[in-house]
């Protein structure tokens, strides 16, 4: 398991262009928080989620929420890959008359489920969701991803508390553990190690897999969870995963005004 020596294919470079390509025309962004998530969410919307781009509130759809909402170039790449809506809208990015802002909006980006960057609360949201599927005998699903950082939040563990008493097993929480957050290392900011038992501890069917390998992270989303457990996947990725400059770096978690010989050696590094 170590996303540190997992290669990208065309794709994961592909969707790596489209977030650096919204964040070079809005001229800021969370580039490392999103490019840890980019496989993540390409699994998701490729091979796992049941949606309909065409018609986003679809009452049957599974719901997927960021909760780590920062990083959400990630998901506006993929939903404009998957036509939710145009890619062009990405050039608009942070811009005063755009739809696409710094944080995922719900009401106003089509697939988004919830608005987020508050960090904590997207679980306690999601765990109502999965309760309101099971009470009104829905079989879609709650997909939440989390930011290991955002886990320093206590909302956090009091949802995974709450879907363990409910026996959400219709919920599934995804912590993109990549180990860094705004300022720092995780270990050393507030360190939540051992993350794993922790999780067991609360009540939830817990899986580690490698974040950027899709083969695992498709096998491992597919293979349906404890009854009546909710299940956990912690996923181990690589902050700014793909850029050598921007790998594990804090310096990017934020950043804006990029100059344009930065951005030529950014993009050339996506290149095959």
């Amino acid at each position: 398991m170590n996303p540190t020596d997992t290669p990208l294919d065309d794709r994961s470079r592909h969707l790596r262009k489209m977030v650096l390509r919204a964040m070079e025309k809005g001229g800021r962004g969370h580039l490392g928080s999103a490019f840890s998530l980019i496989e993540i969410l390409r699994v998701l919307y490729d091979d796992v989620l049941r949606v309909r781009p065409a018609e986003p509130d679809w009452p049957d759809r599974d719901r997927c929420i960021l909760s780590k909402g920062h990083g959400c170039l990630a998901l506006y790449a993929i939903l404009a890959d998957k036509a939710f809506f145009p890619g062009e809208a990405l050039d608009s990015f942070c811009r005063f008359d755009s739809f696409l802002g710094g944080h995922p909006e719900r009401g106003r980006i089509p697939g988004v489920e919830a608005s987020t960057g508050a960090l904590g609360h997207g679980l306690s949201i999601g765990v109502g969701m999965a309760l309101a599927a099971r009470l009104k005998n829905k079989s879609h699903r709650v997909v939440v991803i989390l930011g290991d950082g955002e886990s320093n939040e206590g909302s956090v563990w009091e949802a995974a508390m709450a879907a363990a008493k409910h026996r959400l097993d219709n919920l599934i929480t995804l912590v993109d553990c990549n180990g860094m957050q705004s300022y720092g290392p995780t270990r050393e900011v507030l360190d939540m190690a051992p993350m794993a038992e922790k999780w067991r501890a609360f009540g939830c069917e817990t899986r580690e897999v490698n974040g950027h390998d899709l083969a695992t992270l498709r096998a491992t989303l597919t293979t349906p969870p404890a009854a009546e457990k909710p299940l956990t996947i912690l996923c181990h990725t690589i902050k700014g995963k793909g850029i050598g400059l921007v790998e594990n770096n804090a310096d990017w978690h934020h950043k804006s005004k990029l100059a344009p010989d930065l951005l030529a050696s950014l993009y050339g590094a996506l290149e095959a």
